[in-house]
């Protein structure tokens, strides 16, 4: 037995991945290998043939933001002629054609504007519940929140969050995670904050009852240990929300994706398809705690979108109505909802559209299209 083997093996009995573990995946290029295993370790997990996916937009309500990162070709500094907040009619049509298309999730990121009041947020979202209450409001990344705090005269985090959540926000997305190490995080966005501020909104979160996902962005400069310590903090984390017993799931899904430097002032190489499998399938093998993790199609592109289904992905991640941060950064990739249907097939596979929480709304056979479908049972 040589190279990885016995770490695979180790997984594929269920014991758990250590640090040196997971350092020693990432610094293999047995992808296969790892690719075999995870896809054992999810059909464990999920012995279902489903593959799921969610009909959601991403609505980008502001550009403005102060924290400049340098990997970022999406925002505008504070004072900007190409700064823009979105009229609240704005986003009110753009989730009403989201409902036209029988989504349920709502994406609503942007960056960390210093010129709206805590009063925004809140506002918007009650707003937004009382004309569309059965949308989700899975929004928000924990920078956003962290400024929140800063505007809100002197609330703590907790109450923050609670407030937002009593307002309507129903669960937060993992965005801004970056790689959860300082080292890497000075050198990209060092006004953005230590990867425990982004862990202390995570975690507080958890502890009032709201779900989360996590996310991770390879390539960046990183080191494959910090790779390894990203992984092992959401973990942890986890660990911390089942053994505290908090009214709520965690972590309900981990996202890894690949630096787009297109556009950016970080100039680094891009990130080759076979490492982002490879990261895809570590992901599945080490997150034991962790029930999902989504396939990063916005950044790789369909095809590669669809072999991750076979690297431990057990969910095809969202039809991204809308998206505009990555986007422009150069991925440009848009698929469809009869499209995300197709690409599911064709890997032997049944779709199915889930919700945020990844309750299973429809189930898709070979000749069911999302119109005929919902035109019948509704």
């Amino acid at each position: 037995m040589s190279g990885i083997d016995h770490i695979l093996d180790k997984a594929l009995r269920g014991e758990r991945m250590n640090l040196e573990d997971t350092i020693a995946l990432f610094e293999s290029n047995e992808v296969e290998k790892m690719g075999d295993a995870a896809n054992v370790i999810m059909n464990r997990m999920h012995p279902n043939p489903i593959k799921t996916f969610v009909i959601g937009r991403n609505i980008n309500y502001t550009n403005v933001c102060d924290v400049y990162c340098r990997f970022c070709a999406f925002y505008r500094r504070p004072g900007s002629d190409e700064g823009y907040v979105l009229p609240d009619e704005v986003i009110f049509r753009k989730i009403q054609e989201t409902e036209d298309v029988y989504g349920t999730e709502i994406l609503m990121q942007g960056g960390t504007n210093p010129n709206l009041p805590f009063s925004y947020y809140t506002d918007l979202l009650k707003a937004i519940k009382e004309r569309f209450p059965n949308i989700t409001m899975h929004s928000f990344s924990p920078a956003e929140i962290q400024k929140m705090k800063v505007v809100s005269d002197g609330l703590s985090l907790e109450e923050v969050i609670r407030q937002i959540h009593e307002a309507g926000l129903d669960s937060l997305p993992g965005g801004g995670a970056e790689i959860l190490d300082d080292r890497t995080r000075r050198k990209i966005s060092r006004l953005k904050g230590s990867w425990t501020d982004w862990m202390d909104v995570m975690k507080t979160a958890h502890k009032i009852g709201m779900n989360t996902t996590a996310t991770m962005v390879i390539g960046l400069g990183e080191s494959m240990e910090e790779r390894a310590l990203h992984l092992m903090r959401v973990r942890d984390a986890q660990d911390e929300c089942i053994a505290n017993k908090y009214d709520s799931e965690g972590f309900l899904a981990f996202i890894p994706w690949t630096f787009q430097p297109d556009n950016t002032n970080l100039k680094l190489e891009r990130q080759t398809p076979e490492e982002y499998l490879k990261t895809v399938a570590i992901s599945r093998i080490v997150l034991d705690n962790i029930k999902h993790i989504q396939s990063s199609w916005v950044t790789m592109g369909p095809e590669i979108g669809k072999k991750s289904l076979y690297y431990g992905c057990d969910d095809f991640g969202s039809t991204m109505i809308e998206e505009n941060v990555v986007s422009a950064a150069g991925a440009t990739y848009k698929v469809n909802i009869e499209s995300i249907l197709q690409l599911i097939r064709e890997t032997g596979h049944t779709p199915a559209q889930r919700n945020t929480r990844y309750d299973i709304l429809r189930v898709f056979d070979e000749s069911s299209s999302i119109e005929r479908d919902f035109v019948m049972q509704n």
